[in-house]
């Protein structure tokens, strides 16, 4: 099974500039923030979505190099990431994250909450300075997204009679904005047609969504490890994700249990079995891999390239993470 290292081969060294960038670029900050910034950088993640950014940037490049305004914005989007995962710990009363301590457990809930402001802060500010209105506009919608998103979220637990677009619609906001965004907002920086753009935004819209998609079934699959949170917990917590959407198509007697938020002893195993005896697994698989596939079909212009290839292997590793 290929891994995300080594799709992000090509950009190796980018990656490793742009940690340092980022350590150098919010060390100005209080040192409880800083520590805090400090914290979440060490804290092991794949640095998937700047290297995603930072492949577009090579795949679309005349001469295969990256400017410097494009590295900032690969920055830029991982400071967006991280500030959004430390707000997401604190609404969710996260413990850990991929096994290391959150912030706010670590800290408190208001170091955490200003920890995640101050990275939102530097990002526009840093945004700002790309002198470029358009990618400006772009960004900018990503942070509303993502609190658009958490909002959704949060209002409509154990809500049995929501819709799949509804659904669907909270999974680009606090996933698939940034991926989308992001990658149309690299091309916007190379000067490309409006065609090119629309097909960067629709490779990240659909790659964000394959990858909410797989991450709601790995809720119900997948184990502690490969969660880095408790099994289960996304439903425990009221969240009604593709799974339990189409489990109530089949077994109408799991509302029942959502409405009643799982007050009963035995309500949670009961609704995760019936989750498990449909055919709402499937169903989900189905629409991850209808989703991959659209992401691919989206950057057939691209010329050939490592940095192509490695973009092409990504729908099929977020795929991966099923078996």
């Amino acid at each position: 099974m290929i891994t995300v290292t080594e799709i992000l081969q090509p950009v190796e060294k980018d990656i490793e500039i742009l940690l340092k960038d980022l350590r150098s670029l919010i060390g100005a900050g209080h040192p409880i923030l800083q520590a805090a910034a400090e914290h979440l950088f060490s804290a092991g993640g794949k640095r998937l979505r700047p290297g995603i950014v930072l492949l577009i940037s090579r795949a679309i490049s005349k001469d295969g190099n990256l400017t410097e305004k494009h590295r900032r914005l690969a920055e830029i989007t991982e400071m967006i990431h991280t500030a959004s995962l430390v707000h997401d710990d604190v609404v969710d009363d996260a413990s850990t994250r991929r096994g290391v301590p959150t912030v706010h457990s670590r800290f408190n809930h208001r170091v955490a909450v200003l920890a995640g402001d101050f990275l939102f802060a530097q990002a526009s500010w840093h945004l700002a300075n790309l002198d470029n209105l358009e990618v400006v506009k772009l960004l900018s919608r990503v942070i509303m997204d993502l609190a658009d998103g958490e909002i959704k979220q949060g209002l409509n637990r154990y809500e049995s009679d929501q819709s799949f677009e509804a659904y669907l619609e909270k999974s680009y906001c606090k996933t698939a904005s940034l991926m989308a965004n992001s990658c149309r907002a690299a091309g916007s920086l190379s000067g490309l047609n409006d065609d090119y753009l629309k097909l960067l935004h629709l490779f990240g819209k659909k790659l964000g969504l394959a990858f909410q998609v797989v991450d709601d079934i790995l809720d119900f699959t997948g184990n502690e490890k490969q969660l880095g949170k408790p099994a289960a917990s996304d439903l425990a917590s009221g969240y009604l994700t593709a799974p339990v959407l189409y489990a109530l198509e089949e077994k109408p007697s799991l509302s029942g249990l959502i409405e009643r938020e799982f007050s009963r002893e035995g309500d949670l195993e009961n609704a995760l079995n019936l989750v498990r005896e449909s055919n709402a697994i499937n169903k989900s698989r189905e629409l991850a891999e209808k989703f991959a596939e659209e992401s691919r079909e989206a950057l057939n212009w691209l010329p050939e390239s490592p940095s192509r290839r490695a973009l092409l292997e990504l729908p099929e590793f977020v795929l991966s993470r099923l078996f």
